[in-house]
């Protein structure tokens, strides 16, 4: 049974949480709409503010956990939201362990991601992707952009890569200021990230993303000036792939070059 409290009050918006809540009941549905019916049991949503994208994650039939690390908004979620697939936890989803929530079940995870800490869950569902089949939610547009980027693009850079090596990335439609109380500076917009049927990558992943993220720090650079300090030797720095720089490689480029340097011997 779900029973929606007429608002008694008001959550405000704190800004050392970043956050600016949605207030659009259309484009709150449209985010639920995003994650599929099948795969897993359970939701995970981030930063439910006054529970606007809450209430259609109810309308499921997948157990939801909104996890917010406002006192506030926890209060008030627990005060004018009820349903019994609904489990309202305060916590901080960047120090959560995920392992002792999740366990071994597949996870979807959803949300109106604070901006100041967008890219940091993004790389935390990453590092528990076995467990998280899909990731959809709102971002700061510049970010969502960035995740879902091609090779070629300026914009294209370490979480392009790392995201695309393991998930298929779509991004939905874009959201203007004026839908949040308060209203952001900047456009905001929604992804989706499908775990891919196969995403092991097949090389050192630890060597993997060790490559990423030191091509990606000296962007300017060609990669044999950027990967000194692999030891590449002089006979595989001479091969072409050397002589690009990082946004001109695809995620399976990058995965060759981490093995070509996984077996590289001077």
């Amino acid at each position: 049974m779900k029973r929606f409290n007429k608002k008694s009050d008001k959550v405000s918006a704190k800004k050392h949480y970043g956050q600016h809540f949605l207030k659009d009941e259309n484009i709150a549905q449209k985010i639920a709409e995003t994650l599929s019916e099948t795969s897993y049991d359970h939701i995970l949503e981030i930063g439910p503010g006054m529970g606007v994208l809450t209430k259609y994650l109810i309308e499921r039939k997948q157990q939801i956990i909104a996890l917010d690390i406002d006192k506030e908004s926890i209060a008030y979620l627990q005060k004018n939201m009820q349903a019994e697939n609904l489990r309202i936890l305060e916590g901080d989803f960047l120090r959560l362990n995920l392992k002792e929530l999740l366990g071994e079940m597949p996870w979807a995870i959803t949300g109106n991601f604070p901006y100041n800490i967008s890219s940091q869950i993004v790389f935390k569902v990453l590092e528990f992707r076995s467990s998280i089949p899909e990731f959809s939610g709102m971002f700061q547009k510049e970010v969502a952009k960035r995740i879902c980027e091609k090779p070629g693009s300026k914009t294209y850079g370490i979480l392009s890569v790392l995201t695309q090596a393991f998930y298929e990335c779509d991004y939905l439609f874009t959201v203007h200021p004026q839908v949040f109380d308060p209203p952001p500076k900047v456009q905001s917009g929604v992804i989706r990230l499908k775990r891919k049927e196969n995403y092991e990558l097949g090389v050192d992943e630890r060597l993997f993303f060790s490559v990423v993220k030191t091509a990606f720090n000296q962007r300017r650079k060609t990669l044999r000036n950027s990967l000194k300090s692999f030891g590449i030797s002089p006979i595989l720095s001479e091969e072409r792939i050397f002589t690009a720089r990082p946004e001109q490689l695809s995620v399976r480029e990058f995965v060759e070059l981490t093995q070509a340097i996984a077996n590289d011997t001077v």
